[in-house]
């Protein structure tokens, strides 16, 4: 039987995407019975593969789960002295990673998933997935202000100037609006508020694609149906 490309295979058992799986292979981290493998190499059944020493095995399938994140916890797997990750609101028996991120400072829903290929598919900016977000700011919502949200804003960021797409927005309070983007990048809302002179005070995500947040609770998570993981995967 034909075998499975080696990056293909970590990503279906949920380890990392397909390009993170390269690096990994690329670093010299990953074995195939007992030996360093390379790029492009094949796993065929029966075929024992490492990462670091420990092996990998395929899930049963593919997970994908809806976080709340509460504000203060930071989207990474990593651990920093002090503050509390994405994982460690997940009790799960397998590895889940993020698609996307929200900043520590805003709070709603994020995605997360064992399948390396739907997440970056979701991921990908330029396939225009919508996410949409409540927000509040400092000082009082004008038609000017959702205006120049709607039409496009210069940011900066890492010194770089940069142009936001168009987008959809509409007021919601005197201080407040909500926002569809078809694009992520770092710290986005708040950067457009910033380059206009408002300040946000408060910002989470509700809506990604198909899937809304709804009534879950602050720092719990579910598991999405097969009927809603189907209609993502169709929307990819």
């Amino acid at each position: 039987m034909e075998g499975k490309r080696l990056n293909k295979f970590i990503s279906e058992c949920g380890v990392a995407s397909r390009r993170e799986a390269d690096r990994m292979i690329s670093a010299g981290r990953v074995t195939i019975n007992g030996r360093p493998a390379a790029l492009g190499m094949l796993v065929s059944e029966g075929d024992e593969v490492r990462l670091d020493g420990n092996p990998i095995n395929p899930q049963s399938g593919t997970v994908v789960i809806a976080v709340n994140k509460p504000a203060g916890v930071v989207c990474t797997e990593a651990a920093f002295k002090g503050e509390k990750n994405l994982s460690q609101l997940i009790d799960l028996p397998f590895r889940v990673f993020s698609i996307g991120r929200l900043d520590k400072d805003s709070e709603g829903l994020i995605l997360m998933t064992n399948d390396g290929d739907l997440a970056r598919a979701i991921s990908l900016g330029s396939a225009g997935h919508e996410k949409e977000y409540r927000v509040t700011v400092d000082k009082p919502v004008t038609a000017e202000f959702l205006g120049a949200l709607r039409g496009g804003v210069d940011i900066t960021i890492d010194g770089n100037v940069f142009t936001t797409r168009p987008c959809k927005a509409r007021k919601t309070g005197p201080e407040s609006f909500e926002i569809v983007l078809t694009q992520g990048m770092n710290r986005q809302i708040r950067r457009m508020c910033e380059a206009l002179g408002y300040r946000v005070t408060y910002l989470q995500r509700f809506r990604v694609m198909n899937i809304l947040l709804g009534d879950l609770p602050a720092g719990q998570y579910r598991r999405l149906t097969e009927t809603e993981i189907s209609e993502l995967r169709s929307s990819t």
